[in-house]
């Protein structure tokens, strides 16, 4: 097979681990720069060209899609969809996942737990919205925000209000979320591919810093997750419609919680501190999907 890894830099783990994989696989690897793709769309049909060349021939797609080249890079996604290119994580659930607002939404509307969330278009009623989240601390989160930027906690109500007035005058939209005292500034990240938790670890925020993201200089080691963690990693990754996912959970006193679910997750921190090969997981899911679309065209 051909496989190609739509990513913006050659250079980072996730795609040079993804790349390895292919060929430790025995496939043909490229890698191919969304942002420097042309969507073609005429009466002959869909297709991309890229560096001026048509892309022919390509079996798979594993989406490595930026938070900030969102639109256009689903975009790409979705005219492979379209080219009948099977990818490894659809257009519609990266754009489901990166809509903070509506993958919480999505997560509520299946009942998975997680933080009480409130988001409000009235700068005047934030004393209500604040009452309905619960006592202070509060988190105070942009929807544009990743890797724990736009994060804040805000010790008391006068300061969320302060934060919250600033941001509404920057036109930023921000969610209001309850703090989680008891996770002591940690949270967990699953790892599922194709319906399996294929690894998980505990990230561990630096002194003084509620937020664990490693890129904010978090620690992290392996975790066996308990069935609930588990189940609710699966759930959520199902509900987002996501083949790959990261998701990210609380723990808390009334069980796991989920933050957020990510549809293009690192590979680095997972499999440092697991030890898994996840990228031949990843790999190992295309071989599969191809089979049985293989089967199916040959019945």
């Amino acid at each position: 097979m051909k496989i190609a890894v739509l990513s913006r830099n050659p250079k980072l783990y996730s795609t040079k681990r993804l790349i390895e994989a292919i060929e430790q696989h025995g496939h043909e690897a490229i890698i191919i720069d969304h942002l420097r793709c042309d969507i073609i769309m005429d009466d002959s049909g869909p297709s991309i060209y890229y560096h001026g060349e048509k892309l022919q021939d390509i079996d798979a797609i594993i989406p490595r899609i930026g938070a900030s080249v969102t639109f256009y890079g689903t975009a790409v996604v979705r005219q492979f969809e379209m080219m009948k290119t099977f990818s490894a994580v659809s257009s519609l659930s990266i754009t489901r996942s990166r809509d903070k607002l509506r993958s919480l939404q999505i997560l509520s509307r299946n009942g998975l737990r997680m933080p009480k969330t409130a988001f409000t278009n009235f700068s005047k009623e934030e004393n209500k919205t604040l009452q309905l989240v619960g006592d202070a601390p509060v988190v105070i989160k942009l929807l544009e925000g990743t890797q724990g930027l736009g994060v804040m906690l805000a010790e008391s109500n006068k300061a969320a209000k302060s934060v919250v007035e600033a941001f509404e005058g920057l036109k930023a939209r921000v969610i209001l979320q309850e703090f989680i005292k008891e996770a002591g500034g940690a949270d967990i990240r699953a790892f599922v591919v194709d319906g399996e938790v294929v690894g998980a670890m505990k990230r561990q925020g630096k002194e003084g810093e509620f937020r664990s993201n490693l890129h904010r200089g978090g620690s992290s080691n392996v975790i066996k997750l308990s069935r609930a963690e588990k189940s609710a990693a699966l759930k959520a990754a199902e509900s987002m419609g996501l083949a790959i996912a990261g998701v990210d959970m609380l723990q808390s006193k009334r069980g796991p919680l989920i933050l957020e679910v990510n549809s293009s997750p690192g590979l680095e921190g997972i499999e440092g501190a697991t030890g898994v090969d996840i990228a031949g997981k990843i790999v190992d899911m295309i071989e599969q999907k191809m089979s049985k679309k293989r089967r199916k065209v040959d019945a």
